[in-house]
């Protein structure tokens, strides 16, 4: 017997650790049946669970459960990323607190403190996943620094780097003076800022006169090694060739004419800082100008900068701008908006940076990503995602691999101190060429997303042929988040195209941002971030997974409320209590008959019309949600079953059987409650993915013949757990219409509930035959009594009227309600409604509450006023009716 209440804490953990005992979740490396495989985006062995890793989660949960059941052998592979630069971070501010560093440890003692930290702290992130259901094959977990995926990491490089794909070089790129690492163009983040535009006077070298150019860093003109206009510009075409002077260091520098330059920007000559700016870069190798590095990766002035070298960079900035206006070198400052970049994990304003780094040559292997894409190879879904992702990958730079830390993948490159010459080795060399064993390895690691973007064969054994990347690649969709679409998705999509000449996945999934219940991003400055663990401490895990995927519509961002949670923790109750109302009925009588039995028999004469009814509904419930799921509609999925359960299910089925099961013939009892037991079951499996854990509790206590130990490999319901009967569904139809509209006049008229009442139904077409056959369901589930239908119906005087699509349905108001006192009641709730109304109205009309009040209670407002507005055309409605049901008495 199930207990009163359903108490999540007390049967999440015990399921989780039957199913792992069990070993539900295991894949077979070779099978008969057909595979279906997802690989997780592996989260930052640093992190710990967020609301996108709870949606990422349950939707990929969702998916294997349902395949699993429905007879895949399904993989979900595990597995964390090693996050380079944040884990390194994390280490590092721990050594700060010892008074320590990692340049005082040295490079191996460094290392082995962060494998330390990753036994201690690492699993917190797994043990979490699992904590929500995650149905992943733990045995295959996988790391992006363990043994195996370093020597995939090491493979790929020494291939591209064979094929001429990888080069070393000196380039522009984003630089971080916190991190002291290089930071691919992704790894930035803009913030719009207001800043200012410096305009400084340049004197010409070898006459008198100036040309004047516009700059928002004026620091870095101690790096010039040019001014540029347009070739186009007329003001500028007779000074292109000479000479200036920088301000204070006094270098001579040409004018050049390069068609980069917008003549419409300041003053439409720019100077050209190769060292320190990317399109600079490209107009310096155009004209083979010097570069000139006037910053050290501290972001201090380097030796370059004459008498600023040593300050930092923003200290220069002041300088170096008090001396030009002391100089009469500085014409003018105006505010000028601009997009400062900023280093993804530690926030410290970026600097472009001339360094020595490793790239990858992306745009050929970019070329085969977008035919797979644009062929229909692999399908974004939705398909909005597509022009992002081309219009990205049709104007993708080439990818900056190397990273100035010491934690992940070393860079397989060796430099002979002797002749220089660069060794790329899959194992670590003795001697160079010449003969010297003074090697010395590269000290840079591999970015993150370049391990990361292997991941899909990778982790499934490649470079070796093992049965899982038989079995599994391509793997079959891949679900996450649009924020890592170009990150990771495209490059995983190259890198699958280019090491196993198949796509990595069929499928790419992208699901929407969570935002708060405004509409507001989440950040933990604004105080509105939702901690899943606390979430599902509160509600459950299934009511917080339900939630989560009755939000997921495609390509519409999430408005999440905690008060939705509530909603559907109370659906978990509902659920709970049909599961002891069955466990009530069949306390005697024990395991029920299988409902094919019942009709094979010749028992489905004792079918009523409310359990072919139900048998048909599932049929077509089973058929929407398996094409729902199908079609990553995850939304659909969860509000069919919503509605099916609770509505039709719960409401009317169970309610309409209640004679039955309460009755004296056992046959009608035995049908009713094994079709009730045989619908409720279908129910479970079909809601196992969403809700695995109380599905699991009730089944296992069902009363039905099961031929599997787990609801979760049970097969998941098709359409022929039912038995499709149209004709029961038109009149079921015709039922409900006479009971919703008989309903609906007590609620408009405020009738209690327990009052009786009568009732004249006028019929259209066959609807006679019907509501008389199953006027004792009427009576019932509208409380009605003297129920008379027929097509010669009069209305009566005083009646109130419910028109529906085969009827009219009349309710005699005399003894009820006395007419004219109820709109006096209903008309003093209408003013005062009108007065809350206009209360609050007058709070929203001003300009201090909006600008003075919390936010919160701003908003609060604002929905009280739609809820208010809403309320007064009730209200008016109701009026309306009555004044005209009135007049049809005084006919």
């Amino acid at each position: 017997m199930l207990e009163k209440r359903y108490d999540p804490k007390k049967i999440e953990k015990k399921w989780y650790d039957f199913w792992l005992e069990k070993e539900y979740f295991r894949a077979e490396a070779k099978s008969n049946k057909p595979s279906y495989c997802i690989v997780i985006p592996p989260p930052n062995v640093t992190g710990s669970l967020h609301i996108g890793h709870a949606l990422d989660i349950t939707l990929q949960d969702v998916m294997i459960r349902w395949k699993r059941m429905s007879g895949f052998n399904t993989l979900w592979l595990p597995g964390t990323d090693h996050a380079g630069i944040a884990t390194q971070n994390v280490v590092e501010k721990e050594l700060q607190n010892q008074g320590t560093n990692r340049h005082k440890l040295g490079r191996d003692e460094f290392i082995e403190k962060v494998w330390e930290w990753k036994k201690l702290y690492g699993g917190t992130i797994i043990n979490q996943l699992k904590s929500m259901g995650a149905s992943c094959d733990w045995s295959r977990e996988r790391f992006t620094l363990d043994e195996g995926l370093s020597r995939a990491v090491k493979e790929v490089f020494i291939k591209l780097y064979e094929e001429g794909l990888i080069y070393r070089g000196d380039y522009i790129i984003n630089w971080c003076p916190r991190c002291h690492t290089a930071l691919s163009d992704l790894e930035v983040e803009h913030e719009d800022t207001q800043g200012n535009l410096y305009y400084i006077k340049y004197n010409f070298a070898y006459e008198s006169g100036h040309i004047t150019v516009a700059t928002t860093r004026p620091e870095t003109y101690l790096g010039d090694t040019a001014v540029a206009v347009n070739p186009r510009d007329k003001r500028y075409k007779d000074i292109v060739g000479k000479f200036v002077k920088l301000p204070v260091l006094n270098r001579k520098i040409p004018i050049i004419a390069d068609d980069f330059v917008d003549s419409s920007f300041g003053t439409g000559a720019v100077k050209v800082t190769p060292a320190h700016d990317p399109n600079d870069f490209e107009i310096a190798k155009r004209h083979d100008l010097p570069f000139i590095n006037v910053m050290t990766g501290e972001a201090k002035m380097s030796e370059e900068a004459g008498p600023y070298s040593g300050q930092d960079r923003f200290e220069c900035r002041r300088n170096v701008l008090s001396d030009l206006e002391d100089l009469g070198q500085l014409e003018k400052v105006t505010d000028h908006e601009l997009a400062v970049g900023h280093c993804y994990r530690c926030k410290t304003v970026v600097e472009p940076y001339l360094s020595k780094q490793w790239f990858v040559k992306i745009k050929p292997i970019a070329e085969e990503a977008i035919k797979a894409v644009r062929d229909g190879q692999i399908k974004i879904i939705p398909s909005g995602w597509e022009n992002s992702y081309f219009d990205w990958m049709e104007n993708i730079k080439d990818w900056c691999i190397s990273r100035q830390i010491w934690w992940g993948h070393r860079i397989p490159v060796w430099y002979c101190r002797k002749c220089e010459e660069i060794i790329v080795s899959r194992e670590t060399p003795v001697e160079c060429k010449c003969g010297s064993r003074e090697l010395k390895q590269d000290n840079d690691v591999l970015d993150t997303w370049f391990s990361s973007a292997l991941w899909p064969f990778s982790t499934l054994g490649w470079p070796d042929d093992t049965d899982d990347l038989k079995t599994f690649y391509p793997t079959s969709v891949l679900i996450t988040g649009f924020d890592i679409l170009f990150f990771w998705v495209a490059r995983m999509i190259m890198m699958g195209l280019k090491f196993m000449h198949k796509e990595p996945f069929k499928h790419v999934y992208i699901h929407a941002l969570i935002r708060d219940a405004e509409g507001r991003k989440m950040s933990k400055s604004k105080g509105n971030v939702v901690d899943p663990l606390k979430t599902t401490e509160d509600y459950g895990t299934d009511a917080f997974r339900f939630t989560l995927t009755a939000y997921a519509a495609q390509g519409r961002d999430i408005k999440f409320s905690e008060k939705r949670v509530g909603g559907y923790k109370n659906f978990i109750n509902k659920i709970w209590n049909i599961a002891r109302f069955i466990s009530m009925n069949t306390e005697e009588s024990g395991e029920t008959r299988p409902v094919r039995e019942l009709i094979e028999s010749g028992s489905q004469t004792t079918l009523t019309l409310a359990d072919r009814w139900i048998l048909s509904r599932l049929s077509a419930v089973c058929s929407e949600v398996n094409k729902s799921l199908e079609e990553y509609r995850f939304n659909d999925s969860a509000g069919t079953l919503y509605q099916y359960i609770w509505h039709e299910l719960c409401d009317w089925y169970v309610e309409m059987i209640k004679p039955e099961l309460y009755g004296e013939n056992e046959e009608s009892k035995t049908a009713a409650i094994s079709v009730l037991v045989h619908v409720f079951e279908a129910a479970l499996g079909l809601l196992h993915p969403f809700m695995p854990f109380i599905t699991e509790e009730i089944w296992q206590q069902l009363p039905c013949k099961k031929t599997v130990d787990s609801l979760c490999i049970r097969r998941y319901p098709t359409a022929d757990e039912g038995i499709y009967d149209k004709e029961a569904e038109d009149e079921m139809g015709v039922v409900m219409d006479a009971v919703t509209g008989i309903r609906s006049i007590r609620g408009e008229l405020n009738i209690s509930p327990s009052l009786e009442l009568k009732a004249l139904i006028r019929t259209l077409n066959s609807t006679e035959d019907i509501l008389n056959a199953n006027i004792v369901y009427i009576e019932k589930l509208a409380r009605g009594r003297d129920i008379e239908v027929g097509p010669d119906i009069r209305p009566p005087k005083n009646a109130a009227t419910a028109i529906k699509p085969a009827m009219e349905i009349f309710v005699p108001l005399e003894g009820l309600i006395n007419i004219e006192t109820e709109i006096n009641r209903l008309n003093k709730d209408l003013n005062k409604t009108k007065e809350n109304l206009s209360f609050i109205k007058r709070k929203l009309h001003s300009k201090e509450f909006i600008n003075k009040a919390p936010q919160a209670i701003v908003e609060e407002n604002r929905v009280k006023f739609k809820e208010k507005n809403v309320k007064l055309q009730a209200i008016q409605v109701s009026i309306d009716k009555l004044k005209k049901w009135g007049k049809s008495g005084d006919d």
